[in-house]
């Protein structure tokens, strides 16, 4: 089949987050606090298992009452989801309560994330072949430094991202948008995601789906070749 666009999910498809062991180890060199190694593993682990680190594995266990409301819309605003997910890592004690919000600031940073090895290579022959290019996203915070950082901001023709747009995939909204101001339809676009549920929305729309297995990137080393193959521009 001819495509004309390329839709990317974010997490876990172009990018990786860092595990959650870096990820508080960072966070707590940077305010000069210090845990025992052993106390510092073992935070690590419950931060990940009730699901504080965004982009990270989802909670292991119920998300408390009080946070519910706030993780359903997580990713329709900036403010709610900074209230889910700092609201999931104060479930764990750290040495200061200010570094539950410094977890947060952290995975948004550029280096809290990695790219797959060959999304730079995907999305540079994807472009050449003049194939447009989207990310569309459910996520809480701007992306774009993210890209910038990594040199892949180059490639993107537009970013569409739910808390922008107060909708969440798989709402076909977002799909539309992005393929709008891509200047695509629908039908000339391959959606690329990891998340059957939220990337599969594409197919509502009318736009091909291709899914990534969600792996560290060391881990996936060219998982997102095969879609060079799936395009063709003969």
């Amino acid at each position: 089949m001819t495509f004309k666009g390329v839709l990317f999910d974010f997490s876990g498809t172009l990018f990786r987050v860092e595990d959650t062991e870096s990820w508080l180890r960072a966070v707590l060199a940077e305010s000069g606090h210090t845990l025992p190694e052993p106390e510092l593993v073992r935070k690590a682990r419950a931060l990940g298992a009730v699901g504080a680190l965004a982009g990270g594995a989802r909670p292991v266990r119920p998300v408390p009452d009080h946070l519910l409301a706030a993780w359903e819309a997580r990713d329709t605003s900036a403010e709610q989801h900074r209230a889910a997910f700092t609201g999931l890592s104060r479930q764990v004690s750290l040495p200061d309560p200010a570094l539950h919000d410094a977890l947060y600031d952290r995975q948004m940073r550029p280096a809290a994330w990695t790219p797959y090895p060959d999304a730079a290579e995907v999305l540079g022959a994807l472009r050449e072949r003049g194939l447009a290019v989207g990310v569309v996203s459910n996520i809480g915070w701007d992306l774009r430094p993210v890209f910038r950082a990594h040199g892949l901001d180059p490639y993107v023709g537009t970013y569409v991202l739910s808390y922008e747009h107060g909708v969440r995939k798989p709402d076909r909204r977002l799909f539309a948008t992005a393929c709008a101001e891509l200047g695509i339809a629908p039908g000339d676009t391959l959606m690329v995601g990891d998340d059957r549920g939220a990337d599969g929305g594409a197919a509502a729309l009318g736009c091909a789906v291709h899914f990534v297995d969600h792996l560290p990137a060391a881990d996936r080393p060219d998982g997102l070749r095969p879609v060079l193959g799936l395009v063709d521009t003969d």
